[in-house]
């Protein structure tokens, strides 16, 4: 009997759970998507490497899916409190009738169990269908052969599905029971004849509460927007708390001039059902209040994760051609205080039976310089000063990197890069780190003449050139001085650079034959050194290897901020709309008596319309004036991977957003109309 109440309770009320069952079903299609990535991987033709890091990439995802988990569980008992409340009059007529509230609890078990499973299963077969997508998006990603790709299902995945879900119904569900134990007939009999109890808020109160709020947002904006260089671990957090609070206090206090503001418009407010509109909203973000300041957060934290991700993401695979243009790097390390083991690394090479020369169609064999006497202070001149003082975890004493202006030029016409040229008395200072930069451009414009090995030398551009010498993917050159060779100290040497372009086409087989030889190498001067050995260490870098790590670095922050993002979006949008669609049932009454004195059909509508616009677009505004300057905050740390292509990122971001959030608000609408007609 119970359970065919409870099925018929669902059959009637599937427009009451719509947004419901659709908040589950795509929760669980997300959550099965992202934790299957592994096993989709596993059909691709993959290098031990790119699978090393899908490994790493589905143990990320694992630990990430306990917080997904966490704000799916809250979203669940949200949505369960706003739907209990929906049926008040329902619950009183069967209290009324003699059912006691053990029974009621089992028939909303059994209806949590039948929109759970199917909520469920629904979510699976759409989430086994997006994955199969989701392989050609990390093929995509890691850049993969798909040839051998068939049709697969992540049995680890649905069982961790299950599992977690199973766990947060149960939570659900000790809630609902919880609710039930606590209901008073009196109350769930005039539950539809009352609205919950708004305090009228004094408006000196709210505008003093405003201007302090938006005091506070100012000082953390300053403070993350053109401070971001000084401030610690410990002020950075004090700055979230500051934020979250001021933005709590800006929907206290907006919630309460809201409807004040609008009546003194008054032409505005008394034209058409403005009036009605207004009241209507200033009721919704009144009682919606700290609900508005976590949605405002969460939906800034989905901007900065989502723009962040898809730039570095971006900005690495876009430095691969710029940063990255040889196939090898290969760099010996030594103390010129001791003697000299050998002349060079392909002495080095040739003492171990190798010619290091054979496999690299074109290279370039130099050494850079260190000037003991010239160091990073020595180079900023009287700007050290200022520096210092806003840098202070800067390495000062460290000598300045020098070259040769013909090795330089021989390597940038190995990199397909512009050459220069130098008179007697010049230098030219190279740095790509923006940070870097903008204090080497000071110190230019301080003193730009210094001495070099002895040699005065003045810069021949009033600014830094954009160059580097070691390939990589990001923006890591923090300062290159090349000079004429005559002014170079041969004896002050520092390390030594074998950069080249492999000799064959297939440029896996090259780098398993250099790599070989430098394992060998390696592990003959490590076997070899001793206290009068002179070498300190030799290194090498490959571009294959280089890229690898950039796309799966890439694909793992892509992925890892795409799926909170789309956990938070889902989130915000399910609790704006189902408290909406709450306060549409709520509202129905007063709908119908807007059509008895004569409202038109359009005019409700777009009464309603703006109703839902509003209420959507209130959290969405402040979470975009935050996240202006958290971007500018977080622009200071994506420095490095190189931010010229930032816009594209937000806008992929805006996409994302305008589909997910705006598909919620259309949906809602849709639906809030379809509720306030129920009954004409």
């Amino acid at each position: 009997m119970l359970f065919k109440l409870s099925l018929s309770n669902v059959r009637r009320s599937m427009r009451d759970y719509a947004i419901y069952f659709f908040t589950l079903m795509i929760g669980v299609s997300v959550f099965y998507v992202f934790n299957a990535i592994g096993g989709q991987a596993a059909a691709l033709r993959m290098s031990d490497s790119q699978y090393e890091m899908i490994q790493v990439l589905d143990t990320v995802i694992s630990g990430t899916s306990v917080f997904v988990a966490g704000v799916l569980g809250l979203l669940i008992v949200y949505a369960s409190r706003f739907l209990m409340k929906r049926r008040s009059r329902e619950f009183a007529l069967y209290m009324t009738l003699g059912m006691s509230k053990r029974k009621i609890s089992a028939i909303l078990l059994v209806e949590t169990v039948i929109i759970g499973i199917g909520s469920l299963f629904i979510g699976l077969l759409i989430g086994i269908g997006i994955s199969q997508l989701m392989s050609a998006v990390v093929a995509n990603m890691f850049e993969v052969d798909m040839s051998s790709y068939k049709f697969t299902v992540s049995g680890g995945a649905i069982v961790k599905t299950i599992v977690y879900f199973a766990v947060i119904y149960l939570v659900a569900m000790a809630f609902n029971s919880f609710v039930v134990t606590r209901m008073k007939l009196i109350n769930l009999m005039q539950s539809g004849k009352r609205s919950e109890q708004i305090k009228l808020k004094s408006p000196v109160l709210c505008v003093i509460v405003f201007i302090a709020a938006a005091v506070i947002l100012g000082l953390c904006y300053y403070q993350v927007g053109w401070n971001s260089r000084n401030i610690t671990r410990t002020a950075a957090i004090a700055n979230i708390a500051a934020g979250s609070a001021a933005t709590f206090l800006v929907f206290w206090s907006v919630s309460g001039m809201l409807l004040r503001v609008f009546m003194l418009m008054k032409n505005t407010y008394h034209k058409n059902l403005n009036a009605f509109t207004f009241r209507q909203l200033s009721s919704k973000v009144n009682t919606m209040v700290f609900s508005m300041t976590v949605i405002c957060i969460m939906l800034f934290v989905t901007i900065c994760t989502l723009s962040s991700a898809f730039s570095i993401r971006n900005s690495m695979n876009n430095n691969l051609d710029e940063l990255c243009p040889v196939d090898c790097e290969i760099v010996l390390s030594y103390d010129t205080e001791k003697p000299m083991q050998y002349a060079d690394i392909q002495e080095m090479y040739t003492a171990n039976g190798y010619d290091i020369t054979e496999d690299f169609s074109d290279y370039v064999n130099f050494t850079d310089y260190g000037d003991t006497g010239f160091t990073f202070k020595d180079s900023l001149g009287e700007y050290y000063d200022e520096v210092a003082r806003q840098y202070s975890f800067l390495i000062y004493d460290a000598p300045e990197q020098i070259v040769k202006l013909s090795d330089y030029n021989a390597l940038m016409e190995l990199y397909g890069r512009k050459t220069y040229t130098l008179a007697d008395d010049e230098y030219i200072l190279f740095c790509n780190f923006t940070t870097m930069k903008n204090i080497r451009n000071k110190g230019l414009e301080t003193d730009s003449t210094h001495t070099i090995f002895g040699h005065t030398l003045d810069s021949k551009y009033p600014t830094c050139q954009d160059g580097f010498i070691d390939i990589s993917t990001e923006h890591i050159n923090a300062g290159l001085f090349v000079v004429p060779d005559s002014v170079v100290d041969e004896g002050a040497a520092h390390e030594e650079y074998f950069i080249g372009e492999y000799a064959s086409k297939d440029k896996e087989a090259a780098e398993e034959t250099v790599s070989d030889k430098f394992d060998a190498v390696q592990r003959a001067a490590a076997d070899s050194s001793d206290n009068e050995s002179n070498i300190t260490g030799i290194f090498t870098t490959t571009k294959l290897e280089i890229k690898e790590a950039a796309v799966g670095l890439g694909a793992i922050v892509a992925f890892l901020g795409l799926y909170i993002g789309l956990v938070f979006l889902i989130a915000c949008g399910a609790i704006l709309a189902l408290k909406e669609l709450s306060d549409s049932v709520d509202s129905i009454g007063r709908y119908e008596m807007l059509r008895k004195i004569g409202a038109d059909e359009n005019d409700i509508s777009r009464s309603l319309f703006r109703q839902t616009g509003i209420f959507f677009l209130l959290p969405l505004i402040v979470a975009a004036i935050h996240s202006v300057f958290g971007m500018k905050y977080l622009i200071f740390f994506l420095e490095v991977f190189g931010t010229e292509n930032i816009g594209s990122s937000v806008g992929l971001t805006l996409s994302t957003l305008l589909l997910i959030y705006g598909g919620y608000f259309l949906v809602t609408y849709f639906s809030s109309k379809s509720i306030i007609k129920g009954r004409r």
